[in-house]
């Protein structure tokens, strides 16, 4: 069955270039117009990634994400005329998973939506149980729990929290986690966002993290539990 791509802009000519080159390459596309109308084709068609315009009537891309994020976890894709690093980095904090600035080329964008779908439904190749300390992350079913709760993550961070967990004590650099997640165009300052994010949802207290430390002007490192 091909995946489901939703595209959200209240440009129709966008749109209609979207849905017939993403269609070309062997997806289903839908679209929406703003981002009131998306949440309602999203909850009946359940998507397999979003492209979102960031500038909408009715619902803009910022007020959608939240809305989106409490029903999906699917990787979203933010489509954003705005040159400020600033909304890229309110797109990201609000659960988006990477960005394309407009105007993009049609290649860069088919191989970022194919890498955050990839991602999304990567079958895992090494052990499928992580554990560090209360915190576990299980790839085949990309589940991550903390104790006995069950914590919703988006595919951008369960992989970096994957790559964390994977050595912990470790310090990874942030072009390394980077690169790690397939986002080198990305600035670095994004892994700030998705770790801060991360921080917020495994974290009994974000601003005294247990888990991932920050190591000053380096990066970041998941605290070996072992000492505990």
């Amino acid at each position: 069955m091909a995946q489901t791509i939703l595209v959200v802009d209240d440009k129709a000519n966008v749109r209609t270039m979207l849905k017939d080159y993403l269609g070309e390459q062997g997806y289903r596309v839908l679209t929406a117009e703003n981002g009131q109308d998306a949440l309602y084709v999203a909850r009946y068609d359940n998507p397999d990634l979003v492209l979102l315009d960031v500038m909408m009537p009715r619902m803009d891309g910022f007020a959608f994400l939240p809305a989106f994020r409490r029903e999906s976890q699917a990787p979203v894709i933010l489509l954003t005329a705005k040159l400020e690093e600033q909304d890229k980095v309110i797109g990201l904090e609000l659960g988006a998973d990477d960005y394309v600035t407009k105007p993009f080329g049609m290649r860069e964008l088919l191989a970022r939506v194919r890498a955050q779908l990839r991602r999304a439904g990567q079958p895992p190749v090494t052990s499928p149980t992580l554990r560090v300390g209360d915190l576990l992350l299980d790839k085949d079913k990309r589940e991550v729990h903390v104790g006995t709760r069950a914590v919703n993550l988006t595919p951008t961070e369960f992989d970096l929290l994957a790559r964390l967990m994977q050595a912990p004590g470790r310090v990874f650099t942030r072009a390394e986690l980077l690169d790690g997640l397939g986002a080198a165009a990305m600035v670095e300052r994004t892994v700030d966002v998705h770790v801060r994010n991360l921080r917020a949802k495994i974290e009994t207290d974000p601003a005294n993290p247990r888990y991932i430390e920050t190591v000053f002007s380096v990066g970041y490192r998941l605290q070996d539990q072992a000492d505990d």
